[in-house]
């Protein structure tokens, strides 16, 4: 299964090393072949500069990239992303054809604003919970959650949140064993 997770220039860094981790570990201490092949994806070739000045060079980019399963679209400072109208138009056609859409933390913003007819429950980071109402007041934003699962979208609140969301994500997929087995491995609290 392929998980492409889109990152851009101040993505918060464990947004996507989180996620990334959590899925690498699964395949990896799976007792089958890697259930999981993850990939990072950004706008354009070259490195992406996350929060802090952290720099990672993407596997892929929006237009050369391989089938993707599922969806991850991080948070970070997210305004560009925003008003970047290929981005939007990317993950409308993504979120059309893949098996699942996950965002973390600010990720929900950039999802929402590519499906403007987005309804249900989602999350995001404590201290964006107020924005994201008054952005997308259709949204039913929960609080006081480290992640939810409403179907169409899977949303995590803030950062670390994000490896919780992506164990359940893991339990989802494959079973919950091997999701137990990761965060074990992980040596991480999982929070469900």
């Amino acid at each position: 299964m392929n998980i492409g997770i889109y990152i851009y220039d101040q993505a918060e860094v464990l947004d996507f090393s989180g996620p990334f981790e959590v899925f690498t570990t699964a395949s990896r201490v799976s007792d089958e072949d890697a259930p999981f092949s993850v990939f990072l994806i950004a706008e354009k070739d070259g490195p992406v500069t996350a929060r802090a000045g952290y720099q990672v060079l993407p596997n892929a980019t929006i237009d050369n990239h391989p089938p993707i399963d599922v969806l991850i679209i991080v948070g970070g400072v997210h305004t560009g992303e925003m008003a970047n109208e290929k981005v939007k138009v990317w993950i409308a056609d993504q979120a059309a054809i893949v098996q699942q859409v996950a965002t973390v933390c600010t990720g929900i913003f950039l999802f929402a604003n590519a499906q403007p007819g987005l309804k249900g429950r989602v999350t995001t980071h404590w201290d964006d919970q107020g924005d994201l109402r008054t952005q997308f007041p259709q949204l039913d934003v929960v609080e006081d959650v480290r992640w939810v699962d409403d179907g169409g979208v899977i949303s995590s609140g803030g950062i670390s949140a994000g490896i919780d969301m992506c164990l359940h994500l893991v339990a989802k997929l494959h079973s919950t064993e091997l999701a137990e087995k990761t965060a074990r491995q992980m040596e991480y609290r999982w929070d469900r």
